[in-house]
């Protein structure tokens, strides 16, 4: 899918979700970046017999990265929330959340979103957050050129500091975000050969505020993980939450939130 296709209205175009058939039109398919819900009855009285234990479970840690204040909170948050924020709040070190996604019928996908902090004097503890992580995302804000001069800085930071289990690099997803804003420095043909050249698996222009592409940006790359996962079977993300979570459910001093 070319992420060109569905580049936000700073180009003038509309962002066109459906050229990725797997998303909107393959018949065959139950998959989704949101909780799915059967319309048949029958299914309906059959998933209410299905054990918990029968239920297919994985979990993925993510990694949200890029310059301070390009809006990787904000996309966590609309992502997992459905809200938007118009106040900016410093992530200090790291925060994360956890999306629950009802991929297929007995099978959820849970992605655990780490919002790495931006900011350098937060950098010399990356390499621990960054452990175990099976993809990332790298976020720049379109009406901030020097968040794109930053991007290939963070991607050569992904690429020495975290590999797949055969040593491959890890998916990584470029977001242009904010593109409710006005912009000229980016258009889509210079970013899909960014991309290319730098070894990204695709962009997507996206925006918090107006919520453009971010269902469709994690639908995505949530199918890229599912086929790395094929052949990489990374520990489980639990195993490196540095005391981020409470065994009773309480929030630590780092703040975490799930959603569903």
């Amino acid at each position: 899918m070319n992420r060109g296709d569905i580049f936000a209205k700073e180009f003038d175009t509309d962002p066109d979700v459906s050229t990725d058939s797997n998303y909107n039109n393959n018949n065959n398919s139950n998959n989704n970046n949101s909780i799915i819900s059967n319309s048949n009855n029958n299914n309906n009285n059959n998933n209410n017999n299905v054990d918990d234990t029968d239920i297919e479970k994985h979990l993925y840690k993510v990694l949200l990265i890029g310059d301070y204040a390009v809006g990787k909170s904000s996309i966590i948050k609309r992502y997992c929330t459905g809200i938007f924020s118009p106040n900016y709040k410093l992530t200090i070190g790291v925060d994360f959340s956890v999306k629950d996604i009802e991929w297929e019928k007995n099978k959820i996908v849970s992605l655990q979103l780490w919002d790495i902090a931006g900011h350098e004097r937060f950098g010399t503890m990356t390499r621990v957050y960054y452990r175990y992580a099976i993809a990332a995302i790298i976020v720049f804000d379109l009406s901030r050129p020097s968040t794109f001069d930053a991007v290939t800085k963070w991607r050569e930071d992904v690429n020495s500091k975290v590999v797949l289990a055969n040593q491959e690099p890890i998916p990584v997803l470029l977001l242009a975000n904010k593109s409710d804003l006005s912009t000229s420095y980016v258009d889509s043909e210079m970013l899909d050969r960014f991309c290319k050249e730098n070894n990204f698996i695709g962009w997507f222009a996206t925006s918090a505020s107006n919520d453009t592409n971010i269902n469709e940006a994690m639908h995505f790359l949530t199918k890229e993980i599912l086929e790395v996962a094929k052949t990489n079977h990374p520990p489980k993300p639990e195993e490196d939450t540095l005391e981020l979570t409470k065994t009773n459910g309480e929030k630590s001093d780092d703040s975490k939130s799930c959603c569903k």
